[in-house]
């Protein structure tokens, strides 16, 4: 049994692309990130922890768990609480590159996958109009970094270096190759 520790329905709807059959249940834990910890340890940390969480309400499943932070300038930007923050984000976002780090642990009694995707995200110029129509659309009010890159947002995106679907939120391949890794596939 393969449980996906997350309520997210992109994290749903990307590990339906690996055609296994899954649940969802979300960890509920505090996600409060180690700060003595770098990013990307301590994403891959976080992700470790829901799975953990879950996997004690079930020790016979598969668990997946994941999160995804964004940074910029040494700083993390979660989900913005208003508009007002939607609009402070997207401001220091566009024109520059930031980075998108998704952590990833696949957990059983038996075994213990963690992996961190790294990627880096170009936004072009945007114009106080383009941020305010993005923003009405209500897509940046719950993803961090105020934008959904599979979404209207990707209209501003430029470049992208590294994983499309760890940007969105779980690294697909790393998932299916862990899943075939462990006979599930």
């Amino acid at each position: 049994k393969i449980i996906l520790a997350s309520k997210s329905p992109r994290r749903k709807e990307l590990l339906e692309k690996c055609g296994v059959s899954f649940m969802s249940d979300p960890a509920d834990i505090d996600e409060t990130l180690n700060s003595s910890l770098s990013f990307e340890e301590a994403i891959k940390e976080l992700s470790f922890r829901k799975a953990e969480a879950v996997l004690k309400r079930d020790e016979d499943a598969v668990v997946i768990g994941s999160d995804t932070i964004v940074t910029i300038d040494g700083k993390i930007l979660g989900k913005p609480k208003d508009h007002s923050e939607a609009k402070r984000m997207l401001a220091l976002l566009q024109g520059r590159t930031h980075r998108v780090i998704t952590g990833i642990c696949i957990l059983s009694k038996n075994r213990c996958y963690q992996d961190v995707s790294v990627s880096e995200v170009t936004f072009t110029e945007m114009n106080e109009k383009e941020i305010e129509t993005y923003i009405s659309t209500g897509e940046c009010d719950d993803k961090a970094g105020a934008y959904g890159i599979q979404g209207f947002g990707g209209r501003y995106v430029k470049e992208i270096k590294g994983d499309f679907y760890a940007i969105m939120g779980l690294p697909l391949n790393k998932v299916y190759e862990e899943l075939k890794n462990i006979s599930l596939y």
